[in-house]
């Protein structure tokens, strides 16, 4: 199958016009499944609940996902992208996929970076694995990555790809992620924005880019660069994910030992 990534710097607070720039770039793309960052409507430094509050939207049927539904159902393609959601009265960093059917499934980010606990809630809703035509999809959202147990769920669960958007201003996650890979057999595929952003009087924060799709055995499948702005697509292997045999004597899930595994 074809992945694409789409990294980009969005314009903070201008939902329509992102809209307009992911429509642009995706819209009749040759893939089967295209990969946003994190926060990728609405731009991530943030300054106040109130403004929070006002660009986030429910994931279901909140403006973008259908605009996102509206993509797959003319091109044939399944999404996965980063939004500020509000549910139940709290607002999260979730992400959504969405295919050529609609809605499939939200996303919250468990593992909340910085600032952002001032502004979120942490995910409640797990790490879950949803069916996208012929492969298993999980999601995971930026710091997720530095925590071992987000990609491990998610491949126990039953994950082929690995979908991770992300504001990554950390250097070390393109590395690990070729880590999470290898230790789950999974194809793991992060999308990351681009550019930097500077508001409220604080500190710039400088985001790295570097995108990429990395295959089950570790492989660097694609990796953009710092400031690449552009779709890029590559074409990926499922069945790969589906094999955990490191050796003939070796099944990467069956050697697994939980009950010698320390707890907490």
């Amino acid at each position: 199958m074809k992945i694409g990534v789409l990294p980009f710097a969005p314009d903070f607070g201008d939902i329509a016009a992102n809209l307009d720039r992911i429509e642009k770039a995706i819209d009749g793309a040759d893939a089967d499944l295209i990969v946003l960052p994190e926060l990728c409507t609405t731009g991530y430094r943030f300054v106040s609940t109130l403004e929070v509050r006002s660009l986030a939207e429910p994931a279901r049927d909140g403006n973008t996902v259908r605009r996102f539904e509206a993509l797959c159902g003319k091109n044939g393609f399944h999404m996965v992208a980063g939004i500020a959601e509000s549910a139940d009265g709290a607002c999260y960093n979730s992400s959504v996929l969405v295919g050529p059917g609609g809605w499939i499934a939200t996303y919250r980010k468990v593992h909340l970076f910085w600032e952002e606990k001032l502004w979120f809630k942490p995910g409640n809703l797990g790490f879950g694995v949803w069916n996208a035509g012929p492969v298993k999809i999980g999601m995971m959202i930026c710091f997720d990555w530095i925590f071992p147990e987000s990609c491990r769920s998610l491949a126990l669960a039953g994950a082929d790809i690995v979908c991770h958007p992300a504001n990554l201003v950390l250097p070390f996650c393109p590395d690990a992620m070729i880590t999470r890979s290898i230790e789950n057999r999974v194809i793991s595929v992060t999308a990351n924005r681009v550019g930097s952003e500077t508001r409220g009087g604080r500190e710039k924060l400088q985001f790295i880019g570097r995108s990429q799709a990395v295959g089950a055995k570790g492989e660097v499948l694609m990796r953009l660069g710092d400031r690449e702005e552009a779709l890029r697509i590559v074409e990926v292997d499922p069945a790969t994910a589906r094999d955990k045999h490191i050796t003939e004597g070796n099944d990467l899930f069956e050697d697994r030992r939980p009950g010698e595994y320390r707890p907490g």
